[in-house]
């Protein structure tokens, strides 16, 4: 199985991928180069707090995302997405000439400006960089391409930041910042030059030049997806509680840790680490499919590393700045650096499905304008963000407490969105089933439709058939199940919250016009024709009514077979055993067209051979 990072030899996906780290890496060395020159030494520049100071960096930044994400959105809707991602490099490069005469100036004002146009360059790349990846890259490749891209973009950080410090501190500084950052601009406008061709999707498309009507007309797009607007509420906040923890590292380093400007790199090193590694990992706790179920794990991480960040902070300020070896060496020192590393790693299982997942359920013709939406929303929340967390600085607030004040929002954020949504609670529920307590194997998964209505048909074994069905397909399922299920703890509220189809025993003609409702709205239903769980392992007889029901419809038929559950804790087998990572599987056969109980029962009885 070829792994995420065989993209990056790809003619579809390295050019973009370079060009996108270096644009990220260049907005970083100027931005962070200016925030440590603006904090440690200040007094050159203006009177204002460093704190202060950074926090009206971050919200310049991100203002443009803001103003002009719509604007974007409907160009990347308009224009090849390529000659779009040359053009802005074009404009990378003619901000770094006027930012060189502004450290020429020693203008502060002419820098800021600077800052701004820097998030405009990124907000016109922010719906191609997204939009692009479904145009390029196959359902199975978004979550290794988008982790390839929040890993690349975190690593990017990292290394800008790096260098930012680096050359912010040198003598003459403002001049290799100046040619470090030409130089950058000029090597992604050659790299952007190698993307292929990504077609507008709807080229006559008209302009609408005005940003609020238009800004409104986006989130109505993605208002339109219930799923697709609650992630992005879900990336909105990501950011907002993310840039709010970056804004405050420099302040933090120096006022709290007690360090000098290489601490700043060190703390933002080690979160963009935990990010990018938290990003990569996704593929493989996902296995190549898209699992929201890691989301609500992530937002747990968040939080409860988040308050740890905030107690594990020190009290007290060195008697003089600790250079980089003392201050790890310093008592709390590794204690806070773990904290960050955590936060990030969560973060990047938060963040990766949630972007994949507004991909693939976003309408095609309006996805770069549903990923302007997303900017939109990301804007406000980090311009809200960096506005809350100047408030409460300025009203004496400590930087640890405001970490622990965001690591407590964050609960409540994730507790609302998940109240809201209870598939990502269902898959979160489902990903420690089989991560915990099971290994499952796939066979011919693709099998299962990835549009449009279906029948799947598969045999029951255990109370547990539904969850590791759920597991394998990243499709919700409105599963057909006997009324007496809907008792049962836990098995109730996923049943519910999936929207499961309740039949009486033995009858399911109440349940029929339901049925027929989801198929009607393109929907997977699955059906187990036994009507209840095998008393014996084997395949039982399908009841008549079920079999009826599924001779009638006309959609796909998709018979598929578990094995591996009989023996198993929740199964009915007399010996039944706990058994920790017990390997189990599901096979999928070829949808039928028309299908009779016979073809059905020898249909599953060979999948289940497949599997053994």
């Amino acid at each position: 199985m070829s792994s995420q990072f065989s993209l990056l030899k790809t003619r579809r996906f390295g050019p973009f991928f370079g060009t996108q780290f270096l644009g990220a890496f260049n907005d970083n060395l100027f931005k962070n180069a200016l925030v440590v020159l603006l904090t440690f030494h200040s007094t050159q520049w203006t009177t204002l707090k460093p704190e202060l100071l950074a926090n009206l960096a971050a919200g310049i930044f991100i203002l443009p995302f803001f103003l002009f994400s719509a604007t974007a959105g409907q160009l990347a809707d308009k224009f090849d997405k390529a000659k779009l991602a040359r053009l802005v490099k074009v404009l990378e490069i003619a901000i770094m000439l006027i930012a060189g005469i502004g450290f020429w100036l020693h203008s502060l004002v002419l820098l800021l400006v600077c800052l701004f146009l820097f998030g405009l360059h990124s907000t016109l790349f922010g719906p191609v960089k997204y939009a692009i990846l479904p145009q390029h890259l196959h359902e199975d490749e978004l979550v290794g391409g988008n982790a390839l891209i929040e890993a690349g973009t975190f690593v990017a950080i990292l290394v800008g930041t790096l260098f930012g410090g680096l050359l912010a501190g040198m003598p003459s500084g403002t001049v290799w910042i100046t040619a470090g950052c030409l130089l950058v601009g000029a090597a992604g406008y050659l790299s952007s030059r190698g993307i292929p061709e990504a077609p507008a999707p709807d080229p006559a498309l008209r302009i609408n030049p005005n940003p609020i009507t238009e800004t409104w007309r986006n989130i109505g797009f993605a208002r339109e997806n219930r799923t697709v607007f609650l992630s992005i509420l879900g990336i909105s906040w990501f950011w907002l509680y993310g840039a709010l923890l970056l804004a405050q590292f420099p302040a933090y380093a120096k006022n709290v840790l007690g360090g000098t400007e290489t601490s700043v790199t060190l703390l933002l090193g080690t979160f963009t680490l935990g990010i990018g590694i938290g990003s990569l990992l996704c593929e493989r706790l996902s296995a190549k499919q898209v699992e929201i179920g890691l989301v609500p794990f992530g937002s747990i991480g968040l939080t409860l590393f988040g308050l740890e960040l905030a107690f594990s902070s020190p009290a007290a300020l060195p008697a003089a700045p600790l250079s980089l070896i003392p201050l790890l060496l310093a008592p709390g020192t590794l204690h806070v650096l773990f904290s960050l590393f955590a936060i990030g790693l969560f973060g990047g299982f938060f963040i990766v499905p949630l972007y994949a997942l507004m991909q693939i359920r976003s309408d095609a013709g309006h996805r770069a304008r549903i990923i302007a939406a997303n900017n939109i929303m990301n804007a406000l929340f980090m311009v809200v963000g960096a506005g809350a967390a100047a408030s409460l600085l300025a009203s004496g607030l400590s930087i640890p407490a405001l970490f622990g004040v965001a690591a407590l929002c964050n609960a409540v954020v994730a507790v609302y969105i998940y109240g809201l949504v209870p598939e990502f609670l269902i898959r979160f529920i489902v990903w420690l089933l089989v991560h915990s307590i099971y290994r499952l194997e796939k066979k011919d998964i693709a099998r299962i439709p990835d549009h449009g209505a279906a029948i799947l048909v598969c045999n029951h074994v255990s109370v547990v058939d539904t969850l590791v069905i759920t597991a394998a397909c990243h499709r919700p399922i409105r599963f057909v199940l006997d009324s007496r299920y809907f008792s049962k703890p836990v098995l109730s509220f996923v049943l519910k919250a999936g929207r499961a189809i309740a039949a009486s025993p033995g009858s399911t003609t109440v349940a029929a016009a339901e049925i027929s409702a989801a198929l009607a709205a393109g929907e997977l239903v699955a059906i187990f024709p036994e009507g209840q769980i095998t008393e014996n392992g084997e395949l039982g007889a399908f009841q008549n009514e079920l079999s009826r029901l599924i001779e009638s419809c006309a959609v796909p038929v998709v018979p598929m077979a578990l094995s591996g559950l009989w023996g198993s804790i929740f199964s009915r087998c007399a010996g039944r055993t706990i058994r920790p990572l017990r390997k189990i599987a599901i096979a999928v056969g070829e949808p039928l067209a028309a299908a009779t109980p016979e073809t059905l029962s020898a249909q599953i009885l060979a999948l289940s051979g497949d599997t053994k």
